[in-house]
């Protein structure tokens, strides 16, 4: 696949990192990611070290506030398994927000990196499905979860990199296996709203 824009968004996703086979068809985004395949600088570690490396497919987010959001189903197999939203504002820049077997029960998780990864976990959630939200809003970035698509619970805010960095953020989709032999994980009911959430910690 070179490039594709699934219905619902305004912008081309390319693919970036390792194969992940994706592919696109009847609304639903699909990847896969290798043996051993992650994103993460392990906090406490080599900063100058290369991070590791996922299967990922990008695109230039628009100017200004906006929502990605997309319906996340994931095939565990392994500890780690996830399937994520992902944010990127530069080479040591990047965020994930992550439905992930973390590492007996799936959970939203999110890992913000600024040269070296942190690693949070939130709830975790019933089945191996879950609706994920990435906003941008001002010069903050946030992330949602939701068992529904409708209410959403408030998993996280921060920042990433300078202003032009945060202007010419890509976003998109990554495939991550960092223990286990492969994973696939599928992206559906993809919408993007060129506007932020009302607010943040109200359920909207």
């Amino acid at each position: 696949m070179t490039a594709v824009r699934p219905d619902g968004l305004p912008f081309d996703l390319e693919p970036v990192g390792p194969e992940g086979g994706w592919t696109y068809a009847d609304g639903v985004l699909t990847g896969t990611a290798g043996a051993k395949q992650d994103r993460f600088v392990p906090p406490g570690g080599d900063a100058l070290e290369p991070a590791t490396d996922a299967p990922r497919l990008l695109g230039v987010a628009p100017e200004g506030d906006f929502q990605l959001i997309a319906r996340v189903r994931v095939g565990f197999a392994a500890a780690f398994d996830a399937g994520v939203l992902y944010l990127h504002v530069g080479e040591r820049e990047w965020a994930k927000l992550c439905l992930e077997l973390s590492p007996e029960r799936p959970t939203v998780c999110t890992v913000v990196t600024r040269g070296q990864s942190d690693d949070v976990n939130s709830a975790e959630v019933e089945g191996n499905s879950c609706w994920l939200r990435l906003s941008r809003v001002g010069g903050a970035f946030a992330f949602h979860a939701s068992a529904d698509g409708e209410r959403w619970t408030f998993v996280r805010v921060f920042t990433l990199g300078t202003e032009q960095e945060r202007a010419a953020a890509r976003i998109g989709f990554l495939v991550q296996s960092p223990t286990g032999d492969g994973c696939t994980a599928t992206f559906d009911r993809i919408a993007f709203r060129p506007t932020g959430p009302g607010d943040l910690r109200d359920g909207s």
